[in-house]
């Protein structure tokens, strides 16, 4: 499908608003995909798009992970362009990469959609997809396109730890220190701020409402940006590796919930300093005018797509904030505890 490398560019492929994928077909659309940039193969890339498989040349071992959004479940049209959609989809799946200490070299996509879906959404999808990925150093080098329902992304990201051992879940020790590489809770208060104003807009009488709804989202445009496309350094997972981290995960469905995951991987328990998670100072002001917690968002929150890590206390890289420590699991002890409290209930992204 979509394919190419870092030095590609965007032909000219807009169509009237009234042309669907139905009208054009699958073949004029991968074609139109491909033709997005440039076909020749170099280094890796033995065969690059547009066969039937991609044929890419390791040369060590390889990470792969995949990751699928769904309309109105993981997006929305009302919210995002397509071109966001694009970028924020390959972000989500190459943070996967960066969590193992590896760089993202590729991607395989695979875009379903409604026959009636405007051709221009699914290539301005694309673009993004082009967009993100080449920022990220990679190709994107082939995929699938489908009818369905409605519109779902599924991106299966390639990455390559260039001699680095891969950074699992499982190697956290007591006497670490834990660390993030950025600020969490901006995407959750985007959303809420999203929310918010989806709702004075359903409350509307009058215009009066829509101009606050407007006024809500121009004023909290930072952590609405952050929501429709969130832009984490995926350079710190190899940061992190180079620099002998025990255990990394990305933050994709909340703090909580990756802490959850990487206690019970290492047998261990962690503790965090909730004042002590970052989060930026507009995402507190959005929490004080919703009356919400930024607290509660930096820690149950997803989709900020920043990692978390495991470290010895020597070893933290710069830019990494440390949160809290990794102890000794007992039988008395909380899994995960804030506070010094356990966290019992609270909870992050479930997908189920």
């Amino acid at each position: 499908m979509a394919g190419g490398d870092e030095n590609a560019t965007t032909p000219d492929h807009t169509h009237p608003a009234d042309v669907t994928v139905g009208d054009l077909g699958e073949r004029a659309l991968i074609s139109l995909f491909t033709s997005a940039a440039t076909t020749a193969t170099s280094g890796d890339i033995v065969v690059g798009s547009g066969d039937d498989a991609a044929v890419f040349d390791a040369g060590g071992p390889t990470v792969i992970s995949t990751d699928t959004a769904v309309q109105d479940r993981h997006f929305r049209f009302d919210w995002s362009t397509p071109r966001q959609i694009g970028e924020r989809a390959v972000i989500q799946s190459a943070a996967d990469i960066a969590a193992m200490g590896a760089r993202t070299v590729g991607v395989v996509v695979s875009i379903a959609c409604p026959v009636s879906t405007p051709a221009t959404t699914v290539t301005e999808i694309n673009d993004g997809i082009l967009a993100a990925t080449h920022r990220l150093g990679g190709r994107v080098l082939g995929g699938d396109l489908v009818a369905a329902d409605q519109v779902v992304l599924t991106v299966t990201s390639v990455g390559a730890l260039d001699g680095l051992t891969p950074v699992a879940l499982t190697g956290a020790q007591p006497g670490d220190v834990l660390a993030v590489s950025g600020p969490l809770g901006s995407a959750a208060a985007g959303l809420a701020v999203l929310l918010a104003a989806d709702n004075r807009d359903a409350d509307e009488c009058d215009g009066d409402d829509s101009e606050r709804s407007n006024r809500l989202l121009a004023q909290h445009a930072e952590v609405v940006d952050a929501h429709r496309l969130p832009n984490p350094d995926l350079s710190a997972g190899v940061v992190a590796a180079r620099a002998g981290a025990h255990a990394m995960t990305d933050v994709s469905d909340g703090l909580v919930e990756e802490l959850e995951t990487l206690a019970a991987a290492s047998n261990v328990a962690l503790a965090v300093d909730v004042s002590r998670v970052p989060r930026t100072a507009a995402t507190t002001r959005a929490a004080t005018e919703l009356g919400e917690s930024d607290d509660v968002w930096a820690l149950t929150g997803g989709e900020d797509h920043q990692l978390l890590a495991a470290f010895a206390a020597s070893d933290v890289p710069s830019g990494w904030v440390v949160i809290g420590d990794v102890r000794e699991r007992t039988g008395d002890r909380a899994l995960v505890s804030l506070d010094g409290i356990a966290a019992g209930d609270l909870r992050g992204w479930q997908s189920f």
